[in-house]
């Protein structure tokens, strides 16, 4: 019998976006600027909500949350992508490799709740005005985002444990920028049936079952405002639910092209184009999209600044 080479990877080569060296510097500029705001806006956002205490309603807790969501997953992903920009070989070492894929699953799945989190939240205010504090009281509040989080958690350790078990013994340059699931298991020396069926399941139920709640929140709350007299009243509510409603899409729609197709469908491509969205576009966009059509987040940073600017004269 002939013996098996069992030497395992230890490190991974991450290609990155591209391989074209004209493309570097400018891409670097590029992703540097969206990172810097992408931490500047979520931070931003959470300081802006814990220190005005207008902004202290069920509304703007989850947005926090989802504010604290996008800023660990985007550092999770663009600084390591950054180094591909300016670098050689952008090495990653096997236990990096494992932690990045645990944490980017883990916030990845808990934005997908969190956004149907906030349509039902929005749903509720918009249905039921009324009993709105009732409804939604801290501790129901607390409660789905202790959901968000845990939902976020067990996918990410379930599917992490199951990786663990996958060997690498010979390919190590993972076509992505970063360590996401099917690049890996493209590099495996084992059966990969368990964690593609594991892959389809989770993405499944974590992409559809929100992007259902979120739907159904939005019919009900559309007949809302429909029977709403007032059009001022209408054309608020619009308001309020429009910037969601664009964020929603973008994200849920390049997660579900990622990962709601067979892996041998979806071009090496169109994945990183794909992923771009939802890891690195849709984290930088959050924060303008609900602050720059909010009336009660701007009034709260205008009067945060007047009193930051009358701390700076004393």
């Amino acid at each position: 019998m002939q013996e098996v080479n069992q030497t395992t990877v230890t490190k991974f080569i991450l290609t990155g976006l591209t391989e074209n060296p004209q493309l570097q510097l400018p891409l670097f500029l590029i992703f540097l600027g969206v990172y810097l705001i992408t931490i500047v806006g979520n931070l931003g956002m959470i300081i802006l909500i814990m220190f005005s205490s207008q902004l202290h309603t069920p509304m703007y807790y989850l947005l926090s949350s989802l504010s604290f969501i996008d800023c660990c997953q985007s550092t999770i992903i663009t600084p390591k992508m950054l180094v591909n920009f300016v670098t050689e070989k952008n090495v990653i070492s096997y236990p990096e490799c494992i932690a990045q894929f645990y944490f980017f699953c883990a916030f990845a799945v808990a934005e997908c709740h969190m956004l149907a989190a906030m349509a039902y939240d929005r749903y509720v205010a918009i249905s039921n005005p009324l009993l709105y504090n009732v409804t939604m009281s801290f501790q129901v509040c607390l409660q789905m985002v202790a959901g968000v989080y845990g939902m976020g958690l067990l996918s990410s350790t379930i599917h992490t444990v199951f990786l663990l078990r996958v060997f690498f013994c010979k390919a190590n340059i993972i076509n992505h920028y970063f360590c996401d699931l099917f690049p890996l298991l493209e590099l495996s020396c084992s059966s990969t049936f368990i964690n593609e069926v594991l892959a389809l399941c989770f993405s499944a139920f974590n992409i559809i079952t929100p992007a259902v709640t979120i739907l159904s929140s939005y019919i009900f709350i559309i007949v809302s405002i429909v029977h709403i007299q007032s059009a001022g009243g209408r054309s608020k509510a619009f308001s309020t639910c429009s910037s969601h409603i664009l964020a929603v899409v973008v994200f849920f729609g390049s997660t579900a092209f990622m990962y709601l197709q067979p892996s041998s469908v979806n071009s090496l491509g169109q994945s990183k184009l794909s992923s771009v969205f939802y890891t690195i576009v849709v984290p930088m966009l959050n924060p303008m999209i609900y602050s720059l059509r909010n009336k009660d987040v701007k009034v709260a940073f205008k009067r945060l600044l007047k009193y930051v600017f009358a701390l700076n004269k004393e």
